[in-house]
């Protein structure tokens, strides 16, 4: 009878997560809508270099090669 029991409390829990996981994602979903609903079609969108900069990496503004996005 435990086993039965133990069984049932958790398929409630597991039902109960999975659930709220689906209802966070679609809430997720709706918001991603929202906001690039509300974003300009002509919104320029910076690109990333392609390179990885080093931690502590000092570069000259007057360098030729720097990258202006960084």
């Amino acid at each position: 009878m435990f086993a039965v029991y133990a069984a049932e409390q958790q398929y409630r829990h597991d039902t109960w997560s999975r659930d709220r996981e689906h209802a966070l994602l679609a809430s997720i979903r709706e918001r991603k809508a929202a906001v690039s609903s509300r974003r300009p079609a002509h919104a320029v969108v910076p690109q990333r270099v392609a390179w990885a900069r080093p931690i502590g990496l000092h570069v000259s503004e007057s360098d030729p090669a720097v990258c202006a996005v960084a």
